[in-house]
């Protein structure tokens, strides 16, 4: 009941802390997590090592076996997630001095050149494999990985420090995080923006925390896209999974982030399904099609990690986001994206203002798009594919006071507004 434990069936059941990291704001979305997460951080902290090493599983029944990249930042990240959520300072405030440990674990670790090698790691997890002679998977650089996390996670408790009054750490983490960024792009980037690894994971670690240089982004944006349309289908593990399509939005290839989430067959979200499945696998061919296992000796049925495509479902797809901002969904963005086919999709949040619903369903080229928007809080509602003209609010023209808060350019139109439930309705162009 108080332990997020990697799978429920066979002799493991362990808190997993990379699984929890790289699911932790699927599960926010999911159900109300600050309590759990509140006590489980507790957990984590109380089994840290001296060194400031996070040990791979919460409790630590492995004995101090830990520092793992993307499993160790769960002591940041998880703490990211419940303040963003629930716009809760004390969780910074308690577990500030878990995370600034493993700040100065990896500073420490990386030395004077500010970059993390050669150390143990589990990499990006279970990623595709292939027994292609010319393709043997894709295998993403532990240290490259290692160093986007340092990176990473180092800006975030910046970002913290500050929120809760560390100012001097937040100066001093800031200048930390540049130093390692540079590290990181003379180590790992070719002048034309190549990565060391030519993997989706390294593209889209780089991509989505921000490590490249202004000049090589479309590069890379590029890159990752070809290599999604060559394969055809996902090549990520536990570390790159869960930012793949969220990162394909963010570079305007929704198409692809909808191509990978539409397919049947492996490696893919859908192929279980095919199967029989009913929850989610540990690997992406756990049951070959001819119903043998991937590996009888570790092959869980029923594991979260590859399920956080769910906050891309929720935030990309259904529309409903946190504005990091303005914490606890006390201004919410509502941005729905229609693609894959889809002709309709729904979330609801219960947040601590009340229900915040978004949903959106297409017929005959007509786009209608409900929100609500709780009490004391406010939202901006961006409508795809628009036009002022033929918009319709609540079944009544736009009224003159609306039009004041309303941007419009070539792709979308722009809201902003206050408490109500809304519904919009007009002909995509």
């Amino acid at each position: 009941m108080d332990v997020p434990t990697d799978c429920p069936q066979r002799d493991e059941r362990l808190g997993w802390t990379g699984d929890a990291q790289v699911f932790s704001m699927t599960a926010a979305y999911n159900f109300d997590v600050s309590a759990f997460y509140t006590k489980w951080l507790k957990d984590v902290a109380a089994d840290q090592l001296p060194s400031g090493r996070v040990p791979h599983v919460i409790p630590d029944v492995l004995n101090g076996e830990g520092g793992s990249t993307a499993w160790a930042d769960v002591c940041a990240i998880v703490p990211w997630t419940v303040y963003k959520v629930y716009d809760d300072k004390r969780i910074l405030e308690a577990q500030y001095k878990s995370m600034k440990a493993w700040v100065d674990y990896m500073k420490q670790r990386a030395g004077d050149d500010y970059l993390w090698t050669g150390d143990g790691h589990f990499g990006d997890w279970l990623a595709f494999a292939s027994n292609n002679s010319d393709y043997t998977g894709a295998t993403t650089d532990k240290d490259l990985i290692a160093n986007a996390y340092f990176y990473n996670t180092t800006k975030l408790v910046a970002k913290m420090a500050s929120i809760i009054g560390q100012n001097a750490d937040a100066e001093a983490y800031n200048q930390l995080a540049e130093n390692v960024k540079k590290a990181f792009i003379q180590e790992f980037i070719t002048p034309k923006g190549r990565l060391v690894s030519e993997t989706q994971t390294a593209y889209v670690l780089a991509l989505s925390f921000g490590l490249l240089p202004e000049n090589q982004i479309n590069r890379v944006s590029e890159l990752l896209a070809e290599d999604v349309q060559k394969m055809g289908h996902l090549t990520t593990g536990f570390v790159g999974t869960p930012l793949l399509c969220s990162t394909l939005s963010a570079i305007g290839r929704d198409d692809l982030a909808f191509m990978l989430i539409n397919r049947k067959e492996y490696p893919s979200w859908l192929y279980p399904v095919t199967q029989g499945a009913t929850t989610i696998w540990e690997r992406w061919d756990g049951q070959k099609p001819d119903g043998s296992f991937q590996d009888v000796g570790m092959n869980s049925f029923n594991h979260y990690a590859y399920g956080a495509i769910g906050e891309w479902l929720y935030s990309r797809v259904a529309g409903l986001n946190i504005d990091a901002e303005n914490p606890g969904y006390k201004h919410i963005i509502f941005s729905p994206h229609v693609g894959g086919g889809l002709t309709n999709a729904k979330a609801e949040f219960l947040s601590m203002y009340g229900m915040i619903k978004s949903e959106w369903n297409v017929a005959n080229q007509n786009f209608t798009y409900s929100v609500t928007i709780p009490a004391n809080t406010t939202g901006t509602v961006v409508l795809p594919k628009a036009s002022a003209d033929k918009l319709t609010v609540n079944s009544a023209p736009v009224s003159a006071a609306m039009k004041k808060n309303m941007t419009i350019s070539s792709d979308n139109i722009t809201l902003e507004l206050g408490s109500g439930s809304y519904q919009f309705s007009y002909p995509m162009k």
